[in-house]
């Protein structure tokens, strides 16, 4: 069950990467109408994306990514709550803070709970 989370969330991050270059999914400057994006900020997505599909092909790969996937996307949040949205490289705002540890915060649980069956 854990490798097809990876799945769908490897789905969701190349959806939500690609949805930041169509002019369609951006309404005043923002994903959705929520969400501060820029070209890094896709990238990001999409990179994770890709990688959430590659390691679903091992259970092991698929809990590690998770655990480690969490604790950055929760750093980031923490980070972006810190510094006022400001990541150096990209820039943030309270919808994206607030996803980003709900995000990683789901994705630390999966990866530290998960038991192979």
């Amino acid at each position: 069950m854990l490798r097809i989370i990876a799945i769908l969330f490897g789905i969701a991050f190349i959806f939500a990467g690609v949805a930041g270059f169509l002019p369609t999914f951006m309404k005043d400057g923002l994903l959705l109408g929520y969400f501060e994006v820029d070209t890094m900020h896709n990238i990001v997505h999409l990179a994770t994306g890709v990688i959430a599909i590659l390691v679903s092909t091992s259970y092991r790969y698929t809990k590690l990514f998770f655990i480690l996937f969490g604790l950055v996307y929760t750093a980031i949040a923490i980070w972006g709550f810190w510094n006022n949205g400001d990541l150096i490289v990209m820039h943030v705002n309270m919808a994206d803070n607030i996803l980003h540890i709900v995000v990683g915060v789901i994705a630390l649980y999966l990866g530290l709970s998960a038991k192979r069956r």
